[in-house]
C-alpha cells in the first residue's frame, strides 16, 4: 500500500503537533515553543521542546525528534500506515492509496469501520461490567482480599461479569447482533453447523468472573480477561482472536504503564493480570503481562518503543524456566548494545505480589536490580544438559548456542559473547568464528561457477544498484520450495503398526495403515500429533525451537500443539484419557480422535516399556528432524525474498544453510535419509 507523498505533506501541515503531543505530555509555554518532560527517556528537568511554527518536536537530552506522525509511531507504538490513518481520522481526512483498486480500498475502509465498531461494542460491555461490580459483593471481596484498592480498580477499569448465561442481553437489546460474537463477547453454539443462525444457541462467554479490560496503546478496549472467583477451570479466560485483538501482539497494562516506564526506567514483564494490578498497587506501576501466551518478538518490539530496559519476571519453577526460555528467543533480535534485557526468577513459593508483601518493595526492587542479564541467561540456556568437562559436551553447547548468538544484532555485545562462548568451549574466538563460517554454502556440485542470484531479484533497487553485485553466491530460486509434509518427501522409516498386546512405536516391521478415509500416508504433523498424544512427556522433552515449529503449524495441527503446550504448563504431563476429556468441544478434537484411533492398542508387554519409549522417542525425533529441515528451507526462501531490501539477508541465509547441513548430517547418521 502506497500513500501519496502529497497527502502526507498535507496531513502534517494540517495537524497541530502541539495538540498531538500535548495529549500525552504536559507542556508549558517557553518563548516561541513549548517544553515538557521527554516521554522517551527518564528526566527530572524539561528538555523536550515542541515547536508550533516548525511543527516539530526535539529532545535535547536523548536527541529524539520528529513530526506528528513520528510521535504517534514512537510514543503510541503504531506503524507508519496506522499512524497516518489515525492522524487523518482525527482531522476528518480520508487517506488515498495509490496502488490498490477501488474494491480493495472499500474493503479496507469497511475493515477500519468494523474495528471501530467492535471497539465501541467492547467499551459498552466494559462499562456494564464496571457497573455490575458495584453489586457483586463476592467479586469485591476477592479484589479486597488481593489488596486491590478502589483507586487501582478504577485505573485499570476492572469489572464483573454476572453469573447468568445471557447477562449481556440487558446491555445489548439486539442479542443476536453478529458483532457480539465477532467481538468475542458472545459464543454461538451451532452444533457443528446443524442449526440455522436463528436456531443457534447464544450465551455470554464471560460468566461469574472478575473482568480485566485489555486496552491497546491508544486506550481503546480491544478484549477482556476474566478470572474465576473460585477454583473452576480455566482460572483465566481471554477474549478470542478478533479483528481488533491478537494476544500474540498485545500486552496487558501497557496503556496504563507507559508513563511509568519513563519514571522507573524499565518495563517489568510478568505472567498475569493480577500480577500487574497488584504491582501497581504496591508501587510498581511499570508492570505489564503477556496474555496467556509466550512472550513474542512482537511483544518485545512493542516494549522497546517505550523503554530501553526490560526485565522479565518468572516463577522459579520448571514452567517459569520454560516461559523465560521462550522470552529469550523473542528478545534476542532486539538485544542491541544500548538496551538492557534481564530475567528475574522469583523463589518457587512466590509471585511478585506475595514477594513484595513478604519482603517489602525495597527488597523486590533490589531483586530486580540483581536480575540475570540476557547474556548470562543465554549461556546458561545453551549449556543446559552439556558436560563442559568433555569434548562432546562442549561440542553440544556449541551447537546449542549458535542459533541464539546468530539471532542477536551485530554489535559489541554480540562480539563479546563470541569470546565468552569460545572460552567455554575451549576454542579461541577466531577458531569458533571459522568453524561456524566453514559450514556456509559453496558452489553446488557439478557447477563450474557460483550460482547467480534469482531473476526476480535482479532488478535495480531504489538506489539503482543491482542486488547481483552484492550477492553473487546466492542460490537460484528453484532450489527452494514450500515445506511439504506428505509422502513426496517422507523419510525411509515408517511409523509402526499397532498389534494386539503391543503399542505403536514398538519393534515391528509392517508400516502403519493409512488413516481411515484417506488414500495417502499420514503427514509428518499427523505422526507427531500421535506420538506426543500417546506420551505427553515427550512434549516436555522437546527443545523450544521444536515447540515453536509445531505450534506454528497451519490449521488444526498448530492449534492442537498450542493447546497441548498450555495444558502442560497448567496441569503437567497427562495421559491420553485425560487429554481426550480436555479436548471435548474444541475444534481440533476430531483430528486428535481420528489420529489416536489408529494407535489404539493394549498395554506394552512386561519388560519392554523402556524399549518402547526409546523407539517412540527415536521415531518422533526423526519426524521432527525432517520437519525442521523443511522449516529452515522455508526460512531460507524468506531470506532470499529479502535480498535488495535487507543487507543481512545473505548472512541469514548462510547461517540457515549451515544449520541445515548439520541437520542433514544427523538425519543421515540416523539412517532415515531419503537421498
Amino acid at each position: 500500500m502506497t500513500i501519496p507523498a502529497s497527502f502526507i505533506q498535507e496531513l502534517i501541515a494540517r495537524a497541530d503537533v502541539v495538540e498531538i503531543v500535548g495529549r500525552y505530555v504536559q507542556l508549558k509555554k517557553a518563548g516561541a515553543n513549548f517544553m515538557g518532560l521527554c516521554p522517551f527517556h527518564g528526566e527530572k528537568s524539561p528538555s523536550f521542546s515542541v515547536s508550533p511554527t516548525k511543527q516539530f518536536y526535539h529532545c535535547f537530552g536523548c536527541g529524539v525528534h520528529g513530526n506528528a506522525i513520528g510521535f504517534l509511531m514512537e510514543h503510541a507504538g503504531m506503524g507508519f500506515v496506522e499512524a497516518v490513518h489515525d492522524l487523518a481520522g482525527q482531522y476528518g481526512l480520508v487517506v488515498p492509496e495509490d496502488d490498490i483498486s477501488p474494491a480493495e480500498r472499500a474493503r479496507a475502509a469497511s475493515q477500519r469501520q468494523k474495528q471501530a465498531t467492535l471497539t465501541d461494542v467492547l467499551e459498552k460491555a466494559g462499562d456494564a461490567y464496571r457497573k455490575a461490580l458495584r453489586q457483586a459483593p463476592g467479586a469485591i471481596d476477592y479484589l479486597k482480599g488481593r489488596g486491590v484498592s478502589g483507586e487501582i480498580a478504577k485505573q485499570f477499569g476492572i469489572g464483573y461479569a454476572p453469573a447468568g448465561w445471557r447477562a449481556l442481553a440487558s446491555v445489548f437489546p439486539d442479542y443476536d447482533d453478529p458483532l457480539l460474537a465477532e467481538s468475542g463477547l458472545v459464543i454461538v453454539n451451532n452444533e457443528e453447523g446443524k442449526l440455522s443462525d436463528e436456531e443457534a444457541k447464544r450465551y455470554d462467554r464471560f460468566r461469574d468472573r472478575v473482568m480485566f479490560p485489555i486496552r491497546n496503546v491508544k486506550g481503546e478496549c480491544i478484549g477482556f480477561g476474566g478470572r474465576v472467583l473460585g477454583d473452576e477451570k480455566p482460572k483465566y479466560l481471554n477474549s478470542p482472536e478478533t479483528p481488533v485483538f491478537s494476544k500474540g501482539r498485545e500486552l496487558y497494562g501497557l496503556y496504563e504503564a507507559r508513563a511509568a516506564f519513563r519514571d522507573r526506567g524499565y518495563a517489568l514483564v510478568t505472567e498475569g493480570y493480577m500480577d500487574v494490578v497488584a504491582l501497581a498497587q504496591l508501587g510498581f506501576p511499570n508492570a505489564v503481562a503477556t496474555l496467556g501466551t509466550a512472550c513474542t518478538t512482537e511483544h518485545v518490539q512493542k516494549l522497546f518503543r517505550f523503554t530501553e530496559s526490560v526485565v522479565f519476571s518468572f516463577d522459579g519453577d520448571a514452567a517459569g524456566r520454560r516461559a523465560a526460555r521462550k522470552a529469550l528467543d523473542g528478545a534476542l533480535p532486539y538485544a542491541t548494545d544500548t538496551r538492557s534485557i534481564k530475567f528475574l526468577f522469583l523463589p518457587a513459593e512466590h509471585d511478585p505480589d506475595s514477594y513484595i508483601r513478604a519482603h517489602g518493595a525495597e527488597a523486590f526492587a533490589g531483586f530486580v536490580a540483581e536480575a540475570t542479564p540476557l547474556s548470562r541467561f543465554m549461556l546458561e540456556a545453551a549449556r543446559e544438559g552439556c558436560d563442559l568437562s568433555s569434548a562432546e559436551g562442549r561440542a553440544h553447547m556449541t551447537s546449542n548456542v549458535r542459533p541464539l548468538w546468530s539471532a542477536m544484532p551485530d554489535g559489541a555485545l554480540k562480539r563479546q559473547l563470541l569470546s565468552e562462548i569460545a572460552t567455554l568451549v575451549q576454542l579461541d574466538a577466531a577458531a569458533l568464528s571459522d568453524l561456524w563460517a566453514t559450514a556456509a554454502p559453496g558452489p553446488r556440485k557439478g557447477a563450474g561457477a557460483p550460482p547467480q542470484a534469482p531473476q526476480r531479484h535482479s532488478e535495480p533497487d531504489s538506489y539503482g544498484n543491482d542486488p547481483g553485485d552484492y550477492y553473487p553466491d546466492l542460490p537460484p530460486t528453484q532450489d527452494y520450495e514450500p515445506p511439504r509434509y506428505e509422502s513426496e518427501s517422507k523419510p525411509k522409516f515408517q511409523p509402526r503398526k499397532f498389534t494386539k498386546g503391543k503399542r505403536w512405536g514398538g519393534k515391528f516391521e509392517e508400516p502403519i495403515e493409512p488413516l481411515r478415509g484417506r488414500g495417502k500416508p499420514p503427514s509428518r504433523p499427523d505422526v507427531a500429533v500421535r506420538l506426543v498424544l500417546s506420551n505427553m512427556a515427550q512434549w516436555e522433552a522437546l527443545s523450544h525451537e521444536l515447540h515453536v515449529m509445531l505450534c506454528d503449524l497451519p490449521g488444526e495441527h498448530g492449534a492442537l500443539f498450542t493447546w497441548l503446550d498450555s495444558q502442560l504448563h497448567e496441569h503437567g504431563v497427562q495421559p491420553w484419557a485425560a487429554l481426550r476429556e480436555g479436548l471435548r468441544g474444541l475444534d481440533f478434537a476430531p483430528l486428535a480422535e481420528r489420529l489416536m484411533s489408529v494407535s489404539e492398542a493394549g498395554p506394552v508387554p512386561e519388560g519392554e516399556e523402556e524399549q518402547h519409549l526409546a523407539e517412540a522417542a527415536k521415531e518422533l525425533g526423526s519426524v521432527l528432524d525432517f520437519m525442521l529441515d523443511d522449516r529452515l528451507k522455508a526460512q531460507q526462501s524468506e531470506a532470499i525474498a529479502s535480498v535488495g531490501k535487507d543487507p543481512k539477508a545473505l548472512e541469514r541465509y548462510k547461517a540457515l544453510e549451515a544449520r541445515r547441513l548439520e541437520l542433514r548430517d544427523r538425519i543421515r547418521a540416523s539412517g532415515t535419509d531419503t537421498a
